[in-house]
């Protein structure tokens, strides 16, 4: 943590346009694990070394247990839970001992797991990771459009859409291009959350809902 704000605080003295997002499912990191025949290097991901060193200070944990200490979605502690438990290199230990991960399975450090390798690579079942980071993207340009839609209307009150339009574009760009039919869509959405109105005489011009 300590880190990631030292770094935050730096690149914003670079920049200040541009906003920091950080993918913490593509970092890794090398945690040493302990076995009773020898220790192993094991080479994991972000999410997972997190995930195994909850085993540093419980011998027992639920999935409801560890869900809720990790704070991730459901679909990402399933994830990690069958790379470390239920694929080739078996570090947790799980009951009952089946192949799949449910809410009612309990896990445990394996201590009798070994391997002829000193240094081994944890894989996480694969996933779209690409589809996932185009995802938040498109997320984190959705707001960014509707937060420069409603400061241009908060100051204006009353817009025609081509002006609103054009208004909404220059101040995006500094950021990404904008898509026209996205800030279209984004429009339509803000009237029916009731931030503006279409004015009844002519429907291309927009009033900000005070």
């Amino acid at each position: 943590v300590k880190c990631v704000e030292v770094f935050k605080e730096f690149y914003q003295t670079k920049t200040k346009h541009r906003k920091l997002t950080w993918q913490y499912s593509l970092g890794t990191c090398n945690v040493v694990g302990k076995f009773q025949k020898k220790p192993i290097e094991l080479v994991v991901t972000t999410y997972q070394a997190s995930l195994l060193l909850l085993f540093n200070s419980s011998d027992k944990l639920t999935y409801s247990e560890i869900l809720s200490q990790l704070n991730l979605s459901d679909d990402d502690v399933v994830r990690l839970l069958h790379s470390l438990s239920c694929a080739k290199y078996k570090i947790l230990a799980k009951e009952p001992n089946t192949k799949t991960i449910s809410q009612k399975d309990s896990f445990m450090f394996n201590a009798e797991f070994t391997d002829k390798m000193r240094r081994i690579k944890v894989p996480l079942p694969p996933v779209d990771e690409k589809k996932k980071v185009i995802e938040d993207v498109d997320k984190d340009r959705r707001y960014a459009i509707d937060a420069s839609i409603v400061r241009i209307m908060k100051s204006r009150k009353v817009l025609p859409y081509h002006q609103l339009l054009s208004e909404c574009v220059d101040q995006l760009n500094r950021m990404f291009k904008p898509d026209f039919k996205i800030i279209k869509k984004r429009v339509e959405d803000l009237i029916t959350r009731d931030y503006l109105e279409r004015d009844k005489d002519n429907p291309n011009t927009f009033r900000y809902l005070a």
